[in-house]
This record gives C-alpha cells, sequence and structure tokens, in this order.
C-alpha cells in the first residue's frame, strides 16, 4: 500500500469519526430532549443548555480535536504544509 493511500485511510478514519461526533451532538441529543429534561445543568433543563451553549461548546471541541488530529496524521506521512524555519 503506497504512503498517500495509508494517509488517505487514516484521513478517513477520522472524518467518519469527526462526522458521526458531529451527528451525535447536533441531532441525536435532541431527539431525546424530553427525556433528558428531567435532568439540569446550572439551573436549566439539559435540553435547552445542549441548544443553548452544550452543542455550540461541542461543535468547537470537536473541531480543534479534528484539526490537530489531522495535523498529526499529516506529519506522519509527510504530507505537512507548514513554513520551514
Amino acid at each position: 500500500m503506497s504512503n498517500k493511500a495509508k494517509h488517505w485511510e487514516k484521513t478517513k478514519g477520522q472524518m467518519i469519526v469527526t462526522l458521526l461526533l458531529w451527528f451525535f451532538f447536533g441531532y441525536v441529543i435532541f431527539m431525546f430532549g424530553e427525556s433528558i429534561n428531567s435532568a439540569s445543568f446550572l439551573g436549566y433543563p439539559l435540553a435547552y443548555y445542549m441548544c443553548a451553549q452544550g452543542s455550540l461548546i461541542a461543535f468547537v471541541v470537536i473541531l480543534f480535536w479534528s484539526a490537530n488530529r489531522q495535523e498529526k496524521i499529516d506529519e506522519e506521512f509527510g504530507f505537512t504544509s507548514g513554513e520551514d524555519d
């Protein structure tokens, strides 16, 4: 298997994990809004908090995690685009 093919396999796996996390925090949590409203966070029903703040925080964390992980994959296979010092 070539270096490009190995890089693509790891990148594809990273992309799938990122999309699954995005789907979970974007859709799955809100499908169970009625049942998670019995719990509260900072005095607000959990579903309301997840809509207002939690999912946005999760998306930002996923973004930074994914970018960091992709950078490590790129470095592993020699596809970095950083400037040489």
